[in-house]
């Protein structure tokens, strides 16, 4: 199980036990209206079932890949998601996060998204990494801007038509670590 800590965070793979937090957190109305509609389940208005197969998706995807969101906690309470997803339709990695709107606002978004760029790039040895969102979405846009993504193009994705793209390559990354480091 890959965990991660940060100043503040713990990022760790979400479990079954995980689910009725982040049931709260990705379907409250204020987090879901910048993400595409979730498959199956929440369809159907069951939303803790919904989430318990999200965190099974990404179990697949930590065992298959090494790489899926984490869940994020600060003194040991779920407040979002974030990491890596690999995205089949742009054959490419995307970091991500959502977190629940009681902790928006204090750079947690930031700096769980650094941690993950980090563990792309340092531990899996990445090429690159993006991020999308809704063009509207100018916290989102500015997390990308204050991880060092730069924009690059528009894109179509799950039936949105207006989501800015952002990435950053592996060399431009370590030269942004460097010289940060100095």
């Amino acid at each position: 199980m890959t965990i991660v800590t940060t100043e503040r965070l713990s990022l760790r793979p979400l479990l079954p036990a995980d689910a009725e937090d982040y049931a709260a957190m990705r379907f409250h109305p204020e987090v879901a209206r910048w993400l595409p509609p979730a498959p199956g389940k929440a369809q159907e208005g069951d939303l803790v079932a919904a989430a318990h197969a999200a965190i099974e998706r990404f179990a697949v995807s930590w065992q298959e890949r090494r790489l899926a969101p984490w869940g994020v906690f600060r003194e040991g309470r779920l407040i979002g998601h974030a990491g890596l997803n690999f995205i089949e339709q742009f054959d490419g990695v995307e970091v991500l996060w959502s977190l629940h709107p009681d902790a928006w606002g204090q750079g947690y978004a930031t700096e769980a998204a650094r941690a993950a760029l980090a563990y792309g790039f340092e531990t899996l040895e990445l090429d690159s990494i993006f991020a999308i969102t809704l063009e509207e979405n100018r916290a989102s846009r500015s997390v990308m801007e204050r991880l060092g993504l730069t924009y690059r193009k528009r894109v179509d994705y799950k039936g949105f038509t207006d989501i800015v793209w952002y990435d950053v390559d592996r060399t431009t990354y370590a030269e942004r670590m460097s010289s940060a480091a100095r």
